[in-house]
């Protein structure tokens, strides 16, 4: 186990938390980290890009001219992909697939590193509870803003991203962060790779520690 500090909204140590070594202590992969991460961009790409090919463009239906004694290169149809306002020969569709397939121990493995490594560079704050009072932004700043202060005083960069995960059921939270560019809020349901890769900065609240420990402690090894 490993015994982390843990603050309280006003950025005060309130006791300590015993971390497993097999969510926040795992040996970093960035093999791993980056095909995770890959699968996980690619399994959100939409095909947005859309051709048509010579059987959807409009017109066609008539032979241009006669086969023979014009002179001219025989053709059959106007929608033909040499001919301009023709169909795309070999353009994009909406019907490509990028998806990536990763198994689950992968994925969560690599969410593992990323949390292991936030914590040996000491990026990571552990607070027992965070609320904001009506969801108020101004009140969700001052509250990060103490917290980075409090770990790492001497070595703050304000334009930091930060990251905070909390509970599904923590929506004033969520609410109050939606004017913070650059601070994000993740509830425990959605924890992915790409947020915690984006963020320098960790703040997790105690009840989703414990949930990470629950749900990864015992399927990576």
């Amino acid at each position: 186990m490993i015994k982390y500090k843990v603050y309280n909204q006003e950025a005060e140590v309130i006791g300590e938390q015993d971390l497993s070594e097999k969510v926040f202590g795992v040996a970093i992969n960035e093999g791993l980290v980056h095909q995770a991460l890959m699968a996980q961009l690619a399994n959100t790409r939409r095909a947005i890009a859309d051709t048509k090919d010579r059987g959807e463009v409009r017109g066609g239906g008539r032979k241009p001219w006669r086969q023979k004694g014009t002179g001219r290169a025989r053709a059959g149809s106007n929608r033909s992909p040499l001919w301009i306002g023709g169909g795309i020969t070999f353009g994009p569709t909406r019907d490509r697939n990028f998806s990536q397939k990763i198994n689950k121990k992968m994925a969560s493995r690599a969410i593992c590193m990323v949390l292991s490594d936030r914590l040996a560079t000491k990026n990571l704050i552990i607070v027992d509870n965070l609320t904001v009072p009506e969801g108020k932004t101004k009140a969700l700043k001052q509250i990060v803003d103490k917290l980075l202060a409090a770990q790492e005083p001497e070595n703050v960069k304000k334009n930091s991203r930060v990251l905070i995960l909390t509970t599904i059921d923590n929506e004033p939270l969520k609410l109050a962060s939606h004017n913070l560019p650059r601070l994000q809020v993740v509830n425990d349901q959605n924890i992915n790779l790409v947020s915690l890769l984006r963020a320098p900065k960790l703040i997790i609240t105690q009840p989703v520690v414990d949930i990470l420990q629950a749900r990864y402690g015992q399927t990576v090894n």
